[in-house]
């Protein structure tokens, strides 16, 4: 990935998307944080749980390397991205973003790109908050979509068997997961 750089001098610059055009399931973040942005990498925060979760269901253990991991969510069927390609925040919080300067991914053609995709995954209620407000009508596209709990450490009041437990039903039920 290109070094995340800013627009201006107050624009953050997310990543692009990670997937294949078979992809079936596209868990969209909001932003990346400070330490996905410094490492570029996505979820790249020691504490966050969207690793350790994607190891326990399709393999893509955060003990593995990350392109290794990314080679995982693929062959699953899962594609990666954020909502937001730019906005204004300090530190790594969803609620210090700046609604006012937020710029929205691509939606439109990410989704004609990728036929087969039918399930959206939302991690977290910021990512599902910014994507109804800047993004097409999942609708028109036949997707579905879930809103799952955050796997930022922020939001710790939530336990990692119960965001694990959550994430499995969500895999299982657009089919890249095998019921147990």
């Amino acid at each position: 990935m290109d070094t995340p750089s800013r627009a201006d001098s107050s624009l953050l610059q997310g990543f692009p998307p990670v997937a294949t055009r078979d992809a079936r399931v596209l868990v969209l973040g909001s932003m990346p944080g400070v330490a996905s942005l410094q490492a570029e990498r996505y979820y790249a925060h020691p504490r966050n749980a969207f690793w350790p979760i994607m190891g326990e269901l399709v393999g893509a253990d955060p003990a593995l390397p990350y392109a290794q991991r990314l080679a995982r969510l693929k062959s699953a069927g899962i594609a990666l991205w954020d909502v937001l390609d730019r906005c204004e925040r300090e530190g790594s919080l969803d609620s210090a973003i700046v609604d006012a300067t937020a710029q929205a991914n691509d939606f439109a053609a990410f989704f004609r790109q990728h036929a087969k995709l039918r399930t959206v995954l939302f991690n977290g209620a910021k990512a599902e908050a910014a994507y109804r407000r800047f993004g097409p009508p999942l609708e028109a596209f036949g997707l579905l979509a879930f809103r799952l709990p955050s796997t930022s450490p922020a939001n710790a009041s939530v336990a990692f068997a119960k965001k694990l437990a959550a994430w499995r039903e969500a895999l299982q039920a657009a089919g890249v997961v095998e019921s147990d």
